[in-house]
Order: structure tokens, then sequence, then C-alpha cells
């Protein structure tokens, strides 16, 4: 072990590049990320292309937090509130996001000025609007189109904790 495995990205810093051979690795990201008492009020940006696994993750990291019933991908809803055990979460997509005034409508900056859980996929679609991630997660498939390539980045205290 190496003095990079052995300490967490400097904040502001990606993690070198991970590569997950399938949704069980996804699962066990997903639980070390829900072992840390931070997630609670973290704010997750999770970036990639259609199929690259962004839902998944998101679905294991609300389970491995005690969410039950379906846990479904906000894509038309633009987000989904979930009560977990201790305190809440909101899984939102802004991947059909286009006018910013939804923003004030939907009254999602007293969602993100509030305590609790905040994972957002196609984060790039509300630029501007979103406060700085916690965390920044980037996901792609590999050529094979089996495993998955991530990187993540620490951006806040908070991230750093979280990738500890």
């Amino acid at each position: 072990m190496n003095a990079v495995d052995r300490h967490p990205p400097i904040v502001g810093s990606a993690s070198r590049p991970l590569r997950w051979a399938g949704e069980e690795d996804t699962r066990a990201f997903a639980e070390r990320l829900a072992a840390h008492p931070a997630i609670a009020d973290a704010f997750i940006a999770l970036h990639g292309d259609l199929g690259a696994g962004k839902t998944t993750l998101v679905r294991h990291l609300l389970r491995a937090l005690g969410a039950q019933g379906r846990i479904k991908s906000p894509t038309y809803a633009v987000v989904e509130p979930y009560e977990l055990p201790g305190h809440a979460a909101w899984h939102f997509d802004f991947y059909r996001f286009d006018d910013p005034r939804e923003w004030e409508d939907a009254g999602l900056r007293d969602i993100f000025a509030g305590p609790g859980l905040k994972l957002a996929e196609w984060p790039e679609k509300a630029a501007g609007l979103l406060p700085p991630a916690d965390l920044d997660i980037h996901m792609a498939l590999d050529e094979d189109a089996t495993h998955r390539r991530v990187t993540v980045r620490a951006n806040t205290p908070r991230g750093a904790e979280l990738l500890s």
C-alpha cells in the first residue's frame, strides 16, 4: 500500500480513477458512503451519459441509508423525496430541466438551503443555480460496456470526510 492508497484525496482534487466491474462494486461504494454520518447533509452531483449507472448508485445509496419501497428515477418529476431514518433525502434529475424559473417555482432553492441529503443527476443542466457539490462523481461505461470508470472529486471538507 502506498501513500495514495492510505490517504483520502485532498479537497478539490480528483481521486484516482476507479473501475467497477459490476453492480456489486456500485453497491459496495454506496455502502461505504452511507456509513459516514456526514452523508445526512451532503450534496452529491452525479455526472455521466445515459446508462452510466447514476440512478443505480443512488438506489444503492438510499437502500443503504434505510429507504423503503420503490426508488425510481425522477426524470419526469425532477425530484423524488425520501424519508430516511434520522433525515430526509432528495433525488434530483435535471435531464429535462430547461427553464431556471422552474427552480424557483418548484421550491428547489429551499430544499438545497435546508438539511438533508441531496443527490443530483445531470447537475450541469442547472448550472449556476446549484450550490457547490460536496462530491462530484463522474461515471462512464468502459469500451467493453461491462465496466464503469468512476472518478470522485471532493469539493468541500464534508466531501473529503465522505471519502475518508
